[in-house]
């Protein structure tokens, strides 16, 4: 059976250890030379990006987040043993991990790394859809007698050479279709390299939860779990009809999900079409001093996005999730495109006002929508907010401020509610 060592990438036939430099961390697999869909998600991001540029936290649980009613943005592998999870209010975390080490994201310099990263996702294929800033599918199909390698070995040179070079580590999935491909990346986090092979399918996905697939919140869970659905074992009794009468759209696609089939192709040039940042909450809430905290960081996470992706949106959004899981959506089109924190939390904090009465809420999102080049944003100002121009240009110097100084150089009073 093929086999390849993911240190020395040494090809061979299967071995518990690499005959070349001895390593254990092999790869076995009768299909391992065969697939080509790939999964690559950059472990604990934002936190290991912190841990590369100060060692001292090497060995910390360390939290991206903050203010006491802020929200946990990530945690490393140390917190999330605690318990730490991501949009876990702050003060829970703290509880979990007193002795964590809270820092203050930096998007700029995580976006700086992402493009690292994304050069060298370039040199193996032109076949890149970016999800996010740490995660990304690719297609290597065809790319063997251009590389030389299969695209198993080029996919492990890949993770490697971003450790060696980035500082960073990443998860691949490998299989025969982009939802196995990311199904596989979860599997073994982090530093991990997990195969889905087309023979072996049916077999994996038997007995695991639906909640598996990518997309399956809280929410959609409870109302497959009300008809009985909580495995793929599960989904396959139902016919293709029933789903899709019972769950519209989605059911025709846990319907072929459900048997491992999933014919979207990679997009490499799938256009960004909105920003936007979301947070639930651990109870619900109707507090409007809460719930303008949350808008704030959530505009200022947007914005940060879109200066760091060169974007501005028309349309700001604010997205609201009621106890009962149903959902209450509110869009302002603005006169001109922005990118600033200030003018998208401006905007989205009134449609608050207009929806407070139908709370408590769980879930809470601001978005851009509209996207334009940044260089059409913010250019003419608002006559009914004088001072819309003024704190434009002290947003603009506190950017400046914080990418030399980092981000903690100036922190909104707004922003520790």
């Amino acid at each position: 059976m093929p086999a390849l060592c993911r240190d020395c990438l040494h090809q061979f036939e299967d071995a518990k250890r690499c005959p070349s430099c001895h390593s254990p961390r092999v790869l076995v697999h009768p299909e391992l030379y065969d697939l080509s869909i790939a999964h690559m998600d950059c472990d604990a991001f934002y936190a290991s990006v912190e841990k590369r540029d100060n060692p001292e936290l090497r060995d910390k649980p360390v939290i991206i987040g903050g203010g006491k009613r802020g929200v946990v943005s990530t945690a490393c592998y140390v917190a999330r043993i605690r318990g730490v999870r991501s949009a876990m209010p702050m003060f829970q975390a703290m509880k979990l991990c007193p002795d964590a080490v809270v820092v203050r994201g930096r998007m700029n310099v995580y976006a700086d790394v992402s493009k690292q990263v994304r050069a060298l996702m370039e040199e193996l294929t032109p076949s890149i859809e970016p999800l996010s800033l740490d995660e990304a599918f690719m297609d290597l199909s065809g790319t063997s007698r251009l590389h030389g390698h299969p695209p198993a070995v080029m996919l492990a040179r890949l993770v490697k050479r971003m450790k060696d070079e980035i500082g960073i580590t990443g998860s691949i999935g490998l299989s025969h279709n982009k939802f196995l491909a990311k199904v596989a990346s979860d599997l073994d986090k982090p530093s991990g390299y997990s195969i889905i092979g087309a023979a072996e399918t049916a077999d994996f996905l038997r007995d695991k939860p639906v909640r598996l697939i990518w997309g399956i919140g809280p929410a959609a869970q409870t109302s497959l779990e009300k008809v009985g659905i909580r495995t793929f074992t599960d989904l396959l009794r139902w016919e293709r009809e029933d789903l899709a009468q019972r769950f519209g759209s989605m059911g025709d696609r846990l319907y072929f999900l459900a048997r491992g089939q999933d014919r979207r192709r990679i997009s490499a040039r799938a256009p960004v079409k909105s920003i936007s940042k979301e947070t639930t909450f651990f109870e619900d809430t109707a507090s409007r001093d809460i719930l303008d905290g949350h808008i704030w960081r959530l505009s200022e996470q947007v914005s940060d996005r879109a200066k760091a992706k060169g974007h501005a949106g028309l349309v700001v959004t604010l997205k609201l999730k009621r106890a009962n899981h149903s959902g209450l959506t509110r869009r302002v089109t603005l006169r001109e495109p922005t990118q600033l924190a200030d003018r998208i939390y401006r905007t989205a904090r009134p449609l608050l006002d207009q929806a407070i009465n139908e709370g408590p809420f769980r879930l809470i999102g601001v978005g851009i929508s509209n996207l334009t080049p940044a260089g059409d944003a913010d250019q003419n100002g608002d006559l009914l907010d004088p001072d819309a121009e003024r704190r434009g240009r002290a947003e603009r110097a506190t950017d400046e401020i914080r990418k030399k100084f980092g981000s903690d150089a100036i922190v909104k009073g707004r922003s520790l509610r």
